[in-house]
């Protein structure tokens, strides 16, 4: 027989109370080893891969995120995020027709410099129609060079205006005599002076006539 002296614990080890019967099972050693650990659920393991959503699908999930967010905004919230984007569009379309009439202003003004760069020139042009009328260019260099010339005022759209015969415009023409015609009905060009340029719509010079006028 095993003398209970024997199981006297040594100094240093557990004491052991009852029968080893009596010992809790592990499994509640378990459930006594203080409060249940919540687990995670949501979202991947810290340090673990990132998530496999392609950027649509990701694009989708962010904007059921933020739908739901809004619906739990409280209706001054509401009216305001309405305000801040109708703000934000305003900003937009005065943005865009300010970039619009920019670029109208330029090519406004890209026609002025045009404009005024061929009146100033138009002279010249002058010279060139009075030489070619005398017959002072049909042959030669100065035939290139006024083939030349005029090229270069035709890829502006320069046209010449001002015939003989064509009903009197003041818009077009400038009457430098009036000649009393009989059997004239109305104001026609009896003679053109000086011949006048328009550049696209614009009238850079005003042909110079004589006007032939009812007697």
């Amino acid at each position: 027989m095993t003398d209970p002296k024997d199981n006297v614990p040594e100094e240093g080890e557990p004491q052991v109370e009852g029968d080893a019967t009596n010992a809790q099972e592990p499994e509640d050693l378990i459930e006594a080893e203080g409060p249940d650990v919540e687990l995670p659920t949501d979202g991947p393991a810290a340090g673990g891969p990132q998530s496999d959503l392609s950027p649509e699908d990701q694009a989708l999930l962010d904007d059921a995120a933020r739908g739901m967010a809004e619906d739990k905004l409280s209706q001054a919230d509401r009216d305001l995020v309405a305000e801040m984007r109708a703000d934000m569009l305003r900003a937009q379309a005065e943005l865009v027709n300010f970039r619009k009439r920019v670029e109208r202003d330029r090519d406004a003004n890209r026609e002025v410099v045009i404009a005024e760069v061929v009146r100033a020139l138009l002279p010249a042009l002058d010279d060139l129609t009075r030489a070619e009328a005398h017959g002072d260019l049909a042959e030669g260099p100065m035939q290139v060079i006024a083939q030349k010339i005029r090229g270069g005022f035709d890829k502006f759209k320069l046209v010449q205006i001002g015939e003989k015969g064509e009903t009197f415009d003041p818009n077009v023409h400038e009457a430098i005599v009036q000649l009393p015609t009989p059997g004239a009905t109305a104001q026609t060009v009896a003679d053109v002076v000086e011949p006048g340029y328009k550049l696209g719509e614009r009238v850079l010079r005003a042909a110079k006539v004589a006007v032939a006028v009812p007697a």
